[in-house]
Protein backbone atom coordinates (compact mmCIF):
# COMPACT_ATOMS: atom_id res chain seq x y z
CA UNK A 1 0.00 0.00 0.00
CA UNK A 2 1.59 3.11 -0.61
CA UNK A 3 2.56 6.10 1.82
CA UNK A 4 0.27 8.86 2.39
CA UNK A 5 1.47 11.26 -0.50
CA UNK A 6 -1.90 13.42 -0.75
CA UNK A 7 -0.11 15.28 2.40
CA UNK A 8 2.52 17.67 3.11
CA UNK A 9 0.84 20.73 3.72
CA UNK A 10 2.34 22.29 0.74
CA UNK A 11 -1.16 22.50 -1.59
CA UNK A 12 -3.35 22.50 1.88
CA UNK A 13 -6.47 24.04 1.84
CA UNK A 14 -9.00 25.03 4.37
CA UNK A 15 -12.42 24.92 4.16
CA UNK A 16 -15.75 26.90 6.31
CA UNK A 17 -18.37 24.08 6.67
CA UNK A 18 -22.05 24.02 6.71
CA UNK A 19 -21.98 21.46 9.67
CA UNK A 20 -25.68 20.23 11.12
CA UNK A 21 -24.59 18.50 14.97
CA UNK A 22 -27.08 21.32 15.50
CA UNK A 23 -30.38 20.86 14.14
CA UNK A 24 -31.39 24.55 12.93
CA UNK A 25 -27.78 25.60 13.18
CA UNK A 26 -27.26 24.73 9.34
CA UNK A 27 -29.65 27.32 7.88
CA UNK A 28 -28.32 29.94 9.61
CA UNK A 29 -24.63 28.98 8.41
CA UNK A 30 -26.45 28.75 4.44
CA UNK A 31 -27.58 31.88 4.97
CA UNK A 32 -23.79 32.86 5.93
CA UNK A 33 -22.18 31.55 3.24
CA UNK A 34 -24.77 33.32 1.17
CA UNK A 35 -24.35 36.98 2.33
CA UNK A 36 -20.48 36.21 2.22
CA UNK A 37 -20.71 34.98 -1.51
CA UNK A 38 -18.88 32.14 -0.76
CA UNK A 39 -18.08 30.29 -4.02
CA UNK A 40 -16.09 27.04 -2.00
CA UNK A 41 -17.62 25.32 1.18
CA UNK A 42 -17.93 21.72 2.85
CA UNK A 43 -20.57 20.14 3.94
CA UNK A 44 -21.31 17.42 6.58
CA UNK A 45 -24.50 15.22 5.99
CA UNK A 46 -24.04 13.87 9.33
CA UNK A 47 -26.84 14.79 11.47
CA UNK A 48 -29.87 15.15 8.37
CA UNK A 49 -32.88 13.20 7.78
CA UNK A 50 -33.44 12.23 4.11
CA UNK A 51 -35.96 15.16 3.78
CA UNK A 52 -33.38 17.84 5.56
CA UNK A 53 -30.63 17.01 2.96
CA UNK A 54 -33.66 18.27 0.09
CA UNK A 55 -33.77 21.39 1.65
CA UNK A 56 -30.25 21.45 2.21
CA UNK A 57 -29.30 21.23 -1.69
CA UNK A 58 -32.37 23.59 -2.39
CA UNK A 59 -31.16 25.61 0.19
CA UNK A 60 -27.60 25.71 -1.25
CA UNK A 61 -28.92 26.68 -5.30
CA UNK A 62 -29.49 30.27 -3.64
CA UNK A 63 -25.71 30.80 -2.68
CA UNK A 64 -23.12 31.79 -4.90
CA UNK A 65 -21.40 28.13 -3.66
CA UNK A 66 -19.83 26.10 -6.67
CA UNK A 67 -17.51 23.75 -5.67
CA UNK A 68 -18.17 21.46 -2.44
CA UNK A 69 -14.95 19.68 -2.30
CA UNK A 70 -15.78 17.47 0.97
CA UNK A 71 -18.69 16.01 2.02
CA UNK A 72 -19.38 13.86 5.55
CA UNK A 73 -21.95 11.14 4.56
CA UNK A 74 -24.63 9.78 6.61
CA UNK A 75 -25.38 6.32 6.68
CA UNK A 76 -28.42 6.45 5.19
CA UNK A 77 -27.19 7.95 2.24
CA UNK A 78 -28.80 7.28 -1.11
CA UNK A 79 -26.45 6.39 -4.35
CA UNK A 80 -28.52 9.58 -6.18
CA UNK A 81 -26.94 11.91 -3.87
CA UNK A 82 -23.23 11.65 -4.75
CA UNK A 83 -24.58 11.50 -7.88
CA UNK A 84 -25.65 14.65 -7.45
CA UNK A 85 -23.23 16.50 -5.46
CA UNK A 86 -20.54 15.30 -7.76
CA UNK A 87 -22.43 16.79 -10.88
CA UNK A 88 -23.77 19.92 -9.61
CA UNK A 89 -20.60 21.34 -7.25
CA UNK A 90 -17.89 18.80 -8.40
CA UNK A 91 -17.52 17.00 -5.40
CA UNK A 92 -14.35 14.32 -5.97
CA UNK A 93 -13.96 13.42 -1.82
CA UNK A 94 -16.48 11.99 0.57
CA UNK A 95 -15.41 10.34 3.81
CA UNK A 96 -17.20 8.66 6.88
CA UNK A 97 -17.06 6.66 10.27
CA UNK A 98 -16.04 3.24 9.90
CA UNK A 99 -18.85 0.57 9.02
CA UNK A 100 -17.89 -0.75 12.54
CA UNK A 101 -20.15 2.17 14.13
CA UNK A 102 -22.54 3.89 10.83
CA UNK A 103 -22.41 1.11 8.27
CA UNK A 104 -24.29 2.13 4.88
CA UNK A 105 -27.77 1.19 4.27
CA UNK A 106 -27.31 1.46 0.71
CA UNK A 107 -25.17 0.29 -1.68
CA UNK A 108 -22.32 3.04 -2.52
CA UNK A 109 -19.69 0.55 -4.38
CA UNK A 110 -19.29 3.18 -7.28
CA UNK A 111 -17.84 6.23 -4.57
CA UNK A 112 -16.19 3.59 -2.37
CA UNK A 113 -12.54 4.61 -4.12
CA UNK A 114 -13.64 8.02 -3.42
CA UNK A 115 -14.90 7.91 -0.09
CA UNK A 116 -12.33 8.12 3.09
CA UNK A 117 -12.67 6.94 6.49
CA UNK A 118 -12.59 8.80 9.52
CA UNK A 119 -11.15 7.96 12.96
CA UNK A 120 -13.76 8.55 15.71
CA UNK A 121 -14.44 5.94 18.47
CA UNK A 122 -12.44 3.24 16.79
CA UNK A 123 -8.70 2.66 16.05
CA UNK A 124 -8.71 1.81 12.21
CA UNK A 125 -9.17 -1.16 10.72
CA UNK A 126 -6.86 -2.19 8.27
CA UNK A 127 -8.70 -3.70 6.04
CA UNK A 128 -11.68 -1.59 5.54
CA UNK A 129 -8.79 1.16 4.88
CA UNK A 130 -7.90 -1.21 1.86
CA UNK A 131 -11.65 -1.54 0.63
CA UNK A 132 -12.04 2.42 0.50
CA UNK A 133 -9.78 5.49 -0.56
CA UNK A 134 -8.14 5.76 2.42
CA UNK A 135 -7.97 7.91 5.50
CA UNK A 136 -9.80 11.21 6.71
CA UNK A 137 -7.68 11.99 9.21
CA UNK A 138 -10.00 14.01 12.31
CA UNK A 139 -6.66 16.21 14.30
CA UNK A 140 -9.08 16.59 17.55
CA UNK A 141 -9.66 13.13 17.69
CA UNK A 142 -6.24 12.13 16.95
CA UNK A 143 -4.85 14.25 19.93
CA UNK A 144 -7.81 13.62 22.03
CA UNK A 145 -6.99 9.82 21.72
CA UNK A 146 -2.62 11.19 22.24
CA UNK A 147 -4.27 12.65 25.91
CA UNK A 148 -6.69 9.93 26.98
CA UNK A 149 -6.56 6.59 24.71
CA UNK A 150 -2.45 6.24 23.57
CA UNK A 151 -3.46 2.34 22.71
CA UNK A 152 -6.15 3.86 19.81
CA UNK A 153 -3.62 6.26 19.31
CA UNK A 154 -0.51 3.83 18.65
CA UNK A 155 -2.84 2.08 16.65
CA UNK A 156 -4.08 4.75 14.07
CA UNK A 157 -0.49 6.25 14.03
CA UNK A 158 0.76 3.73 12.36
CA UNK A 159 -1.55 3.04 9.46
CA UNK A 160 -1.51 6.84 9.12
CA UNK A 161 1.76 6.52 8.16
CA UNK A 162 1.24 3.98 5.73
CA UNK A 163 -2.40 5.00 4.02
CA UNK A 164 -3.22 7.77 1.88
CA UNK A 165 -4.38 10.91 3.78
CA UNK A 166 -7.09 11.73 1.50
CA UNK A 167 -8.72 14.59 3.72
CA UNK A 168 -8.85 16.04 6.70
CA UNK A 169 -11.35 17.47 9.76
CA UNK A 170 -10.82 20.18 12.66
CA UNK A 171 -11.80 20.64 15.78
CA UNK A 172 -11.31 22.28 19.10
CA UNK A 173 -9.30 20.57 22.01
CA UNK A 174 -10.41 21.88 25.13
CA UNK A 175 -8.06 22.42 28.16
CA UNK A 176 -10.44 20.28 30.16
CA UNK A 177 -11.60 16.91 30.09
CA UNK A 178 -15.36 16.39 29.68
CA UNK A 179 -17.59 13.72 30.00
CA UNK A 180 -20.59 12.83 27.66
CA UNK A 181 -23.75 11.13 28.79
CA UNK A 182 -22.22 7.47 27.79
CA UNK A 183 -19.52 8.44 30.54
CA UNK A 184 -16.31 8.62 27.89
CA UNK A 185 -14.20 11.16 28.54
CA UNK A 186 -13.45 13.87 25.61
CA UNK A 187 -11.19 16.32 25.36
CA UNK A 188 -11.92 17.47 21.00
CA UNK A 189 -15.02 19.45 20.56
CA UNK A 190 -17.31 21.56 17.93
CA UNK A 191 -17.59 24.49 19.69
CA UNK A 192 -14.43 26.63 20.13
CA UNK A 193 -13.83 29.93 22.43
CA UNK A 194 -10.63 30.73 22.11
CA UNK A 195 -8.35 30.48 18.92
CA UNK A 196 -5.31 28.95 21.62
CA UNK A 197 -7.83 25.79 21.46
CA UNK A 198 -6.37 24.41 18.15
CA UNK A 199 -2.66 25.49 19.04
CA UNK A 200 -2.49 21.55 19.42
CA UNK A 201 -2.38 21.29 15.70
CA UNK A 202 1.60 22.15 15.89
CA UNK A 203 2.30 18.73 17.01
CA UNK A 204 2.08 17.34 14.00
CA UNK A 205 4.01 17.15 10.94
CA UNK A 206 3.06 18.92 7.58
CA UNK A 207 2.84 15.62 6.19
CA UNK A 208 -0.34 14.44 8.15
CA UNK A 209 -2.10 17.61 6.74
CA UNK A 210 -3.70 16.51 3.54
CA UNK A 211 -4.54 18.73 0.54
CA UNK A 212 -7.85 18.98 1.74
CA UNK A 213 -9.49 20.18 5.43
CA UNK A 214 -12.63 20.79 6.26
CA UNK A 215 -13.64 22.98 10.02
CA UNK A 216 -15.47 20.93 11.83
CA UNK A 217 -17.34 23.52 14.51
CA UNK A 218 -21.09 24.38 15.26
CA UNK A 219 -19.93 27.99 15.24
CA UNK A 220 -20.79 30.14 12.61
CA UNK A 221 -18.95 30.79 9.26
CA UNK A 222 -17.86 34.23 10.37
CA UNK A 223 -15.86 32.32 13.54
CA UNK A 224 -14.75 29.72 11.13
CA UNK A 225 -13.00 31.89 8.78
CA UNK A 226 -11.16 33.40 11.41
CA UNK A 227 -9.93 29.83 12.56
CA UNK A 228 -8.85 29.36 9.21
CA UNK A 229 -7.01 32.47 9.23
CA UNK A 230 -5.64 31.46 12.54
CA UNK A 231 -4.87 27.16 11.42
CA UNK A 232 -2.90 28.78 8.16
CA UNK A 233 -0.71 30.96 10.04
CA UNK A 234 -0.02 28.87 12.86
CA UNK A 235 1.29 26.04 10.60
CA UNK A 236 3.34 28.54 8.12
Amino acid sequence: MLIAKEGGGDNMQIFPTITTKTKSGWKSKVEEVRILKLKEVSVFLSCLLPQERKELYQALKKTKVQKIPLVHLRDDVELWELDYLREHYQTAIFNTHSGREFPFKNNLDKYKKEIYIENAYYSFDEEELKEFAGICLDFSHLENDRLLRPEIYQQDIKLIEKYPLGCGHISAINSMTNMDKEGSAWRCSHFFENLFEFDYLKRYPLKYFPSIIAIELENSIKDQLKVKEYILNLLA
